[in-house]
């Protein structure tokens, strides 16, 4: 298994987080800031029965070309999420879920069009609960696409949760809703019971249409 070189977060305790309903975040932007652990009184979930997607972006993506694949561009997708004024993947986060990634647990949907990456996202997947944790677009209605394709393989594989983190009203739009922390423990909790694989095992994740 590759390394990723440099300090990172400890691995079991991240998990540990992860399965406990926390998550790590940069306290600050910069690439020396620290990192802590949160969670939310109200926690924004997508549910995989309620998912909506506008047609127009439905439509965008028919005339695109966009295609997806799984885990070919992990890192590509982890730059393209950091690239913006401000953001909380400082390379200790970036070791980190690299980390992940070659460890088997972080995994990322990418859009692709004719063969370029254009958008895409990242999570950590344990049992069946998906812990998306950012999303980016180089193109229109990439990130969209992205958001489609992922709650299209979730479904496939038998996932019960995809979480968001926090509920924002963009996010709202394809269906993401509070819910209390008690009752995500609860989703949780069924979620991690669940003896799932983001991907097959030797499944390489070629692209799709």
């Amino acid at each position: 298994m590759k390394q990723a070189e440099g300090p990172m977060l400890d691995i079991g305790q991240l998990l540990e987080a992860y399965s406990t309903g926390y998550f790590p975040m940069a306290e600050g932007s910069g690439p020396d800031a620290e990192i802590g652990y949160y969670s939310a009184w109200k926690r924004g979930i997508i549910p995989l029965d309620g998912f909506h997607m506008p047609k127009r972006a439905l439509r965008h993506f028919k005339k695109s070309g966009f295609s997806m694949s799984l885990n070919q561009h992990f890192e590509g997708v982890l730059e393209g999420c950091a690239n913006r004024p401000s953001t909380w993947i400082n390379p200790v986060i970036h070791r980190t879920f690299l980390y992940l990634h070659y460890s088997g647990y972080a995994h990322s949907v990418e859009v692709l069009r004719e063969g370029r990456l254009v958008g895409g996202l990242y999570g950590l997947a344990l049992g069946g609960a998906f812990f998306a944790e950012s999303v980016f677009q180089y193109e229109p209605e990439a990130h969209k696409a992205a958001l489609w394709f992922c709650h299209g393989h979730l479904l496939n594989r038998g996932f019960s949760l995809w979480d968001a983190q926090y509920y924002t009203p963009h996010l709202g739009q394809f269906g993401c809703r509070e819910i209390p922390a008690k009752r995500y423990d609860v989703l949780l909790q069924k979620a991690l019971k669940q003896a799932l694989t983001f991907l097959d095992h030797g499944n390489p994740g070629k692209p799709t249409h």
